[in-house]
């Protein structure tokens, strides 16, 4: 177990690792997960270059024999061949797609393009290697990550500014991995990228920087990016495990001023590696948490071992079971009872297909226990022993009893599972632990019990100590967040609440073993015990062998599932002697003599008060949208949480937390430099007051949803529904009847012109007034019927709100103005005369909780016209909205939404 008293280990101090490591044959670069992939590849559309080989949750205890295929998102035919010549199909395609939609993003400019962005660029002749590499690190093959939306990287989504922004991306991660100790500059791409394209270079390395893609780790050219003084406002992070580690290092290189609070007496968190000795001789380096680094294609752990020069050891497919009685079991008996098991899976997901949303309700162990229980009369007990061991590996895999996984969303995450092999690291996580902790200032033993936050900033109380910034970052382990051991005042959202409360958080436990010797071979990493009692199918399961990595004979068995539980109750000699007995009934029928272990540790993590538990699952009842809940910060951009349980994607691994502390320092800069711009506009407000006006102007050039005469701008990073928007009503003077009465028949042909002189015309015509509603308000304004009059009314009335100037917003929407400012400030404000959208709802990707980013689709409502430009008049009857949706289905929309709904829920 993991003492909350014990000081760090000093990894320094292990011996040479004795062993040779073993490098599979068909693999001869065990690190190859960072370099490049070879440009080989003839027709990217080919289905055998188009997977690779994913451990799926189902797998991840036991190496799989038979490789599960992972397939990629198709890549449009020609559009990453190695010549690009085959991009002129795609590009027509796109370029029509775009014409007749044309879906921009809110906040980017709507500037004409000159007429070289209608052409895709040629970069070089490794495109599809490119594409791959960049697949590997999260990005689909030919749309947007919600995130790069978010950050308004392009101005119009599935154009032809999308594919050169792919094709820039996908070759700056590239030439990053080339060398992943190496600070890559924007200047080293300025030959390789057209002119034209400078700008969009220019947006797309400030994204990948900021966010973590590129130049992080603990590379020496790296760690000197970090200035000496910090230069901005100070940041708590409150844990320093994976995640508080990678915010804090990337925080200080951004110029923050970085405070770590720990409760522990060490680094890591849940990522623990104790230091096992016995003897002068004898010692290992022992994985107490995390151990296996899952899937290493495009791992972010993996390239800060190659920046330390660690070499990893893929875990062996070679994994024998063994019967409760010690017998080996026959291969073709396990093969078969693997088969049906995963059979049984396969029915499950379908099962969950046809029962739609009612198996939110229904637990993935019901349909499991149910589907097998058609076939009980014909298995024999040894079969059924077999088919509760795949259970017990089941809920290793997910950290919880499968009677409480939920059937819909257990493996929400499987799509987005790193391809790649399973590895340890020799000598251990804590290698990398003390790498990432490294100039980091942390505070060990602050027990933090209270975290105020508010307009002014955050307090977090460890103890009588009070430390005060400007932001906070909680990285507790979700188990200490359900706990209710920290006080957070005022309290946290509701949704936030409900959310901490459906995800599930469950348990895994250990038993590390040094041996004098190894005496059960170094030709595999992994065996397993089946049991013949249900109830104790995960105890002992699985043992891994760390014989080849640890620096000494090393074996842990691994205690999942309820037994998991109950071995937090076992006293530990009673929990070592059950162990060396499974083990002898395994070896010593071969003759084999088995010692006595010179030093055991038994871990006991849900009674560990800094994680009450070991990791992350979706129970019944819960979706991955909880994921994203807890992700999202609260107080206007004042606290902010991480932590591999708010990793939609990568949850209850060891990069998935490492991550979403990267994701969370780009936000927390983010907000930073709003509030930075807002305070400049604060000091000056006579000065500023045109500059501000204007701003306010620029930005409903581009507003983030648009009904009526009725138009809006908000935050979209604040997922808050009680978050501040800014609502303006637009008063046209009557316009002469012909133009009211025109058909669409009679417009002018040249809609362009058309367009130009309708925005002439409003400026010099139109009234704006504006007020501050919530972003609920605006969704319930929105679903008002009966055209603007009733929805002005409502206003009025019901809201009981009043229209003002622009000088009569006040201080609250200068700051709401800031924000939002600096969150579309990559683009130059947006053209007048392609402003003009009259009920068009923009585009937000985030719009929908997706298990994966769909292209947008436009549905036309109605007659299936655009409306009219003369629609923005509150005296005109308003035409159904053009709606904007996306393929996911209805039952993932947030609370308070329909598919007319664009506001971000997340």
């Amino acid at each position: 177990m993991d003492p909350p008293n014990e000081f760090p280990d000093d990894f320094s101090s292990f011996p040479p690792i004795p062993f040779a490591l073993f490098v599979p044959p068909e693999n001869p670069n065990p690190n190859s997960n960072d370099a490049p992939i070879p440009n080989t590849v003839e027709n990217p559309s080919s289905a055998h270059l188009l997977s690779f080989s994913v451990p799926k949750k189902r797998r991840r205890g036991r190496p799989h024999r038979v490789p599960t295929s992972f397939q990629l998102p198709p890549i449009p035919n020609g559009v990453f061949n190695s010549n690009n010549n085959g991009l002129a199909s795609f590009s027509s395609s796109i370029s029509a797609h775009s014409s007749r939609n044309n879906v921009e993003i809110p906040g980017s400019s709507a500037r004409t393009m000159p007429d070289m962005s209608d052409e895709i660029i040629v970069i070089n002749k490794e495109s599809t290697a490119e594409a791959l590499i960049a697949l590997s690190a999260g990005f689909p093959a030919d749309s947007l990550t919600e995130e790069e939306i978010d950050f308004g990287v392009i101005r119009v989504i599935g154009g032809i500014e999308q594919v050169n922004y792919i094709l820039i991306r996908n070759h700056i991660i590239a030439k990053w991995r080339e060398n992943v100790s190496n600070w890559v500059t924007k200047d080293i791409f300025i030959d390789s990228i057209p002119k034209h394209c400078h700008s969009l270079l220019d947006s797309t390395y400030k994204y990948l920087v900021s966010h973590g893609y590129i130049n992080f780790g603990v590379a020496p050219a790296i760690k000197e990016k970090i200035p000496a003084e910090p230069s901005k406002p100070h940041v708590i992070v409150i844990g320093a495990g994976l995640a508080g580690l990678a915010a804090a290092r990337q925080m200080m290189r951004f110029g923050f001023k970085v405070t770590v609070l720990e409760g522990r007496k060490r680094a890591g968190g849940r990522v623990y590696t104790k230091k096992m000795e016995g003897g002068i001789r004898v010692c290992a380096a022992a994985d107490l948490g995390g151990s296996v680094l899952t899937g290493t294609l495009g791992n972010p752990l993996g390239i800060v071992a190659r920046q330390l020069g660690y070499v990893l050891h893929k875990v062996r497919d070679k994994c024998p079971l063994y019967s409760f009685d010690g017998k080996p079991v026959d291969p073709d008996m396990d093969m078969k009872v693997e088969t049906a098991f995963n059979q049984l899976l396969d029915k499950a997901s379908r099962l969950r297909q046809l029962m739609g949303g009612v198996s939110v309700d229904v637990s993935l162990g019901a349909a499991l226990e149910t589907f097998w229980q058609v076939y009980g009369d014909a298995v024999n007990a040894e079969e059924m022993n077999m088919f509760n061991w795949h259970l017990a590996n089941l809920e290793y895999a997910n950290a919880g009893l499968i009677s409480n996984l939920s059937l819909a969303f257990w493996d929400q995450d499987d799509p987005y599972d790193m391809g790649g092999d399973h590895c340890f690291l020799p000598g251990g996580n804590g290698r990398l632990v003390q790498a990432l902790a490294e100039n980091v200032p942390i505070l060990y033993e602050k027990i933090v019990h209270t975290i105020r936050y508010g307009s002014d900033g955050v307090q977090v109380i460890a103890g009588s100590q009070v430390f005060e910034g400007d932001m906070a970052l909680c990285t507790v382990p979700l188990g200490v967040l359900k706990s209710g051991s920290i006080k957070f005042i005022p309290e946290l959202p509701q949704r936030k609440l409900d959310g901490i409360k459906r995800l599930g958080f469950g348990l895994l436990n250990k038993v590390a073993m040094l041996f004098p010797h190894v005496f059960w071979g170094t030709d595999l990493d992994t065996f397993g015990h089946l049991s013949d009692d249900s109830s104790r199918r995960g105890e002992f399961f699985l043992f891994y062998s760390y014989a080849t990595v640890a620096g000494g004979p090393l074996l842990i068995a691994l205690v999942a599932g309820e037994a998991a539980h109950k071995f937090e109750s076992m006293p530990p000699t009673d929990a070592v002697t059950r162990v060396i007995q499974i083990l002898k009934g395994i070896y010593e029928p071969q003759g084999i003599s088995v010692p006595e272990p010179i030093q055991t540790v038994c871990t006991r993590w849900g009674s560990d008060p800094f994680s009450l538990g070991s990791y992350s699952n979706v129970a019944v009842g819960a979706s991955g949208d909880d994921y994203d809940i807890l992700a999202e910060s609260v107080g206007d951009g004042r606290l902010f949480f991480a932590g591999e349980a708010t990793n939609r994607r990568y949850p209850a691994t060891m990069h998935g937390a490492f991550l979403s502390g990267l994701r969370e320092a780009a936000n927390m800069a983010h907000y930073a430099n709003a509030r930075a711009l807002r305070i400049k506009i604060n000091r000056n407000p006579s000065k500023n007051a045109h500059s501000c006006a204007s701003l306010l102007a620029d930005l409903f050039r581009e507003p983030d949803l648009e009904f009526g005469s009725f138009s809006v701008i908000f935050c979209r990073r604040n997922a808050d529904p009680k978050s501040t928007a800014i609502l303006r009503v637009t008063f046209n003077e009557p316009r002469k009847k012909s133009h009211d009465s025109a058909k669409p028949d009679q417009q002018h042909s040249n809609k362009l012109l058309f367009q130009q002189l309708q925005s002439h015309f409003n400026q010099q015509q139109q009234l704006h007034v504006y007020t501050l509603l919530s972003r609920q308000q605006v969704l319930d304004l929105r679903e008002v019927r009966g055209g603007d009059e009733m929805r002005l009314n409502y206003l009025c009335e019901k809201l009981g709100v009043k229209l003002v100037g622009r000088k009569g917003l006040g201080p609250t929407a200068d700051s709401v103005i800031a924000l939002i400012k600096a969150e579309r400030g990559i683009r130059k404000p947006a053209s007048t005369s392609l402003a003009l959208k009259s009920g068009t709802s923009k585009l937000k990707a985030g719009t929908l909780k997706r298990k994966l980013v769909r292209k947008a689709k436009i549905i036309r409502h109605g007659n299936g016209s655009a409306p009219s430009a003369n629609s923005n008049s509150v005296n005109d009857k308003v035409s159904d909205e053009t709606k904007i949706t996306s393929q996911a289905p209805s039952n993932t929309l947030g609370s308070g939404q329909n598919h007319s709904d664009v506001l971000k829920n997340e």
